[in-house]
């Protein structure tokens, strides 16, 4: 969104708009397109009372426009299987760190619930962090011995796939 006002040579000299104030607003524009929300809020906030007319109404729709990007809505689910699912649906939209604090808000109300787990495990995989995936899967198959067939077959695990450690995990030695 374009927020440069354009004014004559003279205009700032002849309606009363200070350089100061055009400087402070496109700083603040500046904010918003950096996705500072709370800093430009802070600097719209600032600016509006004495603001020159030209970009009061502006200045408003800015404030706006911040105090919802900074509003983290409070998610709310019924079940620990419904917060699974949303952190796999932003697991596969590539919100890698929202679907980790999800998959951890579970295991903080449900400790066994190796789903959980499993979808942390799977997390790791796709980002490459093998010894938490190691870690989080083996947990996951101790609590449901039924994810170690899942793990065979999910393809997020295709790149733990040459490792030693994961197809022992996946196929362990019957005595």
């Amino acid at each position: 969104m374009s927020s440069r006002i354009k004014l004559s040579p003279t205009a700032g000299k002849s309606n009363g708009m200070s350089g100061a104030a055009l400087h402070q607003y496109q700083a603040a524009v500046q904010l918003v397109q950096q996705a500072k929300y709370e800093k430009a809020l802070a600097a719209f906030e600032k600016l509006l009372p004495d603001a020159p007319a030209e970009i009061k109404e502006r200045c408003r729709m800015y404030i706006v426009s911040c105090r919802r990007q900074t509003e983290k809505p409070v998610l709310e689910f019924l079940t620990p299987e419904e917060q699974y699912d949303y952190a796999i649906s932003l697991l596969n939209s590539g919100y890698f760190e929202d679907a980790r604090e999800q998959f951890q808000g579970i295991l903080a109300s449900w400790p066994e619930a190796d789903f959980a787990y499993y979808g942390l495990a799977a997390l790791d995989a796709i980002t490459s962090q093998v010894q938490s995936c190691l870690e989080n899967l083996a947990r996951a198959i101790e609590l449901n011995p039924r994810n170690r067939l899942q793990a065979r077959v999910d393809n997020d695990f295709q790149n733990m796939a040459d490792d030693p450690r994961f197809t022992e995990l996946l196929y362990p030695e019957i005595p």
